[in-house]
């Protein structure tokens, strides 16, 4: 009877215990040399440099904070606000971190439904992340009953 409790007891001790899939040395190796461990699987070299491996076509995202002339985000840019006859109804601002600007001013944004929504005054501004997806970013005045498209500059 002892033994099987001390069995029972070993089996629980060694189920609590945590499971690590790699070591914090091989995790290192993998951020430092941009492979992850599929692209491994079929050659990228973890002794090499992120920029060895994307010469090679291991890598083909570009690392975090790669600089300025990539958006961390499908928002980001200069955009015009259009009337319905053409003309300008606003400009719009987006940085990379999602922070607004509308005529210069800022107001607060939010994501809905993969969509970057923000509001300056009666107005509200939708700009569909999904940059495939054309003619859906669109304004609407609720006051006035108009409405129209958002372009990039």
């Amino acid at each position: 009877m002892k033994s099987c409790w001390m069995s029972v007891a070993a089996i629980g001790l060694l189920a609590g215990a945590p499971a690590h899939a790699i070591d914090a040395k091989y995790a290192r190796q993998l951020e430092r040399s941009g492979c992850t461990q599929m692209s491994e699987l079929q050659g990228c070299d973890i002794t090499k440099t992120r920029a060895e491996n994307a010469a090679a076509g291991f890598v083909t995202a570009a690392p975090a904070g790669a600089g300025p002339a990539t958006p961390a985000t499908p928002y980001a840019g200069q955009w015009v606000a259009r009337a319905a006859d053409g003309s300008t109804f606003a400009t719009l601002r987006i940085d990379r971190r999602e922070r607004v600007w509308v005529n210069g001013k800022r107001v607060k944004a939010k994501r809905s439904d993969g969509a970057l929504v923000f509001r300056d005054g009666p107005v509200l501004f939708t700009i569909q992340g999904d940059r495939r997806l054309t003619g859906e970013d669109t304004w609407a005045d609720f006051d006035a009953g108009t409405k129209g498209v958002i372009v990039a500059e």
